[in-house]
């Protein structure tokens, strides 16, 4: 129950943040390709380095992963047979995956992995539109919904309270 209530207020921290919605968008398409992909390789961790280095929202890049695992999980099956049409029905593609399993850092990616290749594939294809759209959602969320939610009696209730006075003190 603490962690869905901390996802939540992750969620609007993320969405009222100072960032642009172009800065959280970003860290929600990048952060997809942890929902997207297998969590534990190579190409994500260099992810988590790019996430850290750019000027993107972390706690985007947050509900962009807990957003697309499910979505990542329902299409395994997809990215299998993706993956596996990659490395084994396409016969142009052959002596590239040899050369690159020659070189000495790309066989730790473990790309040999059908469902691995066949997701980073689709998330490659799916994050300028998992972009575009989030950007506009966070947007469009801005404009409206948190516009009425700023003019409700129970967010100004709750705004001038001693606890959420204590809260901000202690907030970072």
């Amino acid at each position: 129950m603490l962690t869905l209530v901390k996802l939540i207020q992750s969620l609007f921290k993320a969405l009222n943040s100072e960032g642009t919605p172009g800065q959280v968008a970003a860290g929600i398409a990048l952060g997809s390709i942890f929902g997207l992909t297998p969590l534990l390789s190579l190409h994500n961790l260099l992810m988590l380095g790019v996430i850290f280095v750019f000027s993107v929202s972390i706690p985007g890049a947050i509900i962009g992963s807990l957003v697309f695992a499910p979505v990542g999980f329902a299409l395994d099956p997809v990215f299998d047979a993706l993956g596996g049409y990659l490395l084994l029905d396409v016969s142009v593609l052959s002596p590239v995956w040899h050369t690159i399993y020659g070189t000495p850092v790309i066989p730790l990616t473990s790309f040999n992995n059908t469902v691995l290749l066949g997701s980073v594939v689709a998330w490659f294809a799916l994050v300028w539109p998992i972009y575009f759209a989030a950007r506009y959602g966070v947007r469009r969320y801005r404009e409206t919904i948190y516009e009425r939610i700023q003019r409700t009696k129970a967010y100004h209730f709750v705004k001038a309270s001693k606890a959420y006075n204590v809260y901000r003190m202690f907030r970072p």
